[in-house]
């Protein structure tokens, strides 16, 4: 019987590649052919880079043969989000309002960094129109859908890389987060995704979200988000917020356990109404901390909903996107886009600058915090994944996708590490997202906690392929 790879990590691809038990050869076969199967049902990817996948994988296959690899991903599949410039492959950005004919000549600095290692970029993932909502649908590649159920959200904006990281359709894959778009898609789909500190993953053409736009890994495993940043969180010098940051040591191994870390757990943020399924199994999964040795205290971190100040930095820059385009363009948009551009119209130059204050002030308030606790753990999501083809629960009290993704946004404001665990399923049969926020700069201690976890919480697999 043919060997097929839905449950593989690229650490272990890696060991294997290694051991001559694995070619880079087979693997990549195998997820172009499960892309073939699968994509028609969930929307993951805008294009798939097939003829060039296969050539690279032989080439790298004789590397390995030869021992001799290229990099610390010789032969990895990965994806690139729709926001993210690729060479020799379209950047949509899921708008008709984009040229369909490119030229796509330059690699944004991820895109460089993973190919200068080694890895193999078999498509682009999808992402709504400029990544604007916490769902993935757009008017140029139509609806992405959750691989547990494919009437239901993967979550967005990152909703494309999502749903291709829960079916394994490559073994890594890069998304962004603005607001939560990494981490609300990770606890949608079951998988793991962290948005890393605001200026370790160099970003180029800046984001029109600015400073709140974070870029990072969607795996199946921590352990792979960590391979993954110690090659996209190198310095690109076309970043020009970042100033070429050097970060940690990302494949830095975890400790034995967590003796001596102090977690706080915040079941709401003291505002959030939270689902009673998922309200409960995080709470079971709190007690692993206990079981790793650490010590648990039930504390909110005192801030208000930060809602108006986040919603008047991002209103503000969808605005950007309306300069670009001319009448004809701007009725072709998602309403909903224009809708909140159209908003951002609105917002005044002291509007602005207040929510610069307060953000400042929500950023200093956060790392006392953390001087006392090295992690907040809180759920990912309040609420569990909805109907595709919506931007908030149909029938409900929601006008924005901030208003259902309370947890994700204030520490875009913050810049903090944060991740999305999964921690098991609700009473739906649908995953939970754990998530874990570190202190800025500490994003070993959201890794590691996340990997230790993983003893107890492994990675799910979505019944069609369980």
């Amino acid at each position: 019987m043919t060997e097929t790879f839905e449950t593989l990590t690229a650490v272990e691809a890696l060991a294997r590649f290694r051991e001559g038990t694995l070619s880079p050869e087979a693997l990549v076969n195998d997820c172009l052919e499960r892309i073939a199967r699968d994509n028609p049902k969930v929307n993951a990817f805008t294009c798939v880079n097939e003829i060039e996948a296969r050539r690279l994988a032989e080439a790298s296959a004789q590397r390995w043969q030869a021992d001799k690899p290229s990099g610390p991903l010789d032969g990895i599949p990965v994806s690139i989000k729709d926001l993210t410039l690729t060479k020799g492959l379209p950047t949509r950005l899921g708008s008709t309002t984009t040229p369909s004919d490119g030229p796509w000549e330059v690699d944004a600095p991820i895109s460089r960094h993973l190919r200068n290692a080694g890895a193999i970029i078999i498509g682009k993932t999808t992402s709504p129109e400029f990544g604007w909502k916490g769902v993935t649908d757009n008017p140029l590649h139509g609806i992405t859908r959750n691989p547990w159920n494919s009437a239901l959200t993967p979550g967005g904006s990152s909703g494309g890389a999502g749903a291709a990281a829960a079916l394994n359709l490559g073994l890594l894959h890069q998304g962004s987060d603005a607001g939560g778009s990494i981490r609300i898609p990770c606890s949608f789909t079951g998988t793991f995704g962290i948005k890393p500190t605001f200026g370790w993953v160099p970003q180029w053409p800046a984001s029109a979200m600015s400073t709140l736009s974070h870029l990072g890994p969607m795996t199946r495993t921590a352990a792979d988000s960590a391979l993954m940043l110690s090659v996209m969180a190198q310095p690109d010098a076309r970043d020009g917020y970042s100033g070429n940051p050097q970060g940690p040591d990302w494949l830095t191994p975890p400790p034995a356990n967590l003796k001596g870390w102090r977690i706080a757990y915040s079941a709401d943020l003291g505002y959030v109404e939270v689902a009673s399924d998922i309200a409960r199994k995080v709470e079971q999964a709190i007690v692993y901390f206990e079981e790793l040795g650490a010590t648990v205290t039930r504390v909110d971190p005192g801030f208000s909903n930060p809602i108006k100040t986040f919603n008047t930095l991002w209103f503000a820059g969808a605005t950007q996107a309306l300069e670009k385009l001319d009448e004809q363009q701007q009725a072709s948009l998602d309403p909903g886009f224009l809708d909140i551009a159209r908003r951002g119209k609105d917002v005044s130059l002291s509007d602005y600058l207040a929510a610069r204050r307060q953000r400042s002030e929500l950023t200093a308030q956060m790392a006392a915090f953390h001087e006392r606790y090295d992690l907040l753990v809180t759920p990912t999501m309040p609420i569990s994944p909805f109907a595709a083809g919506h931007n908030v629960p149909p029938g409900g009290t929601y006008r924005d996708w901030m208003d259902w993704t309370p947890f994700s946004y204030p520490f875009n404001l913050t810049q903090q590490p944060a991740a999305s665990l999964p921690c098991g399923l609700d009473n739906q049969g649908l995953p939970v997202g754990l998530h874990l926020v570190a202190g800025k700069y500490q994003d070993l201690k959201v890794l590691h906690a996340a990997q230790l976890l993983e003893r107890y919480l492994p990675p799910l697999t979505p019944p069609a392929i369980a």
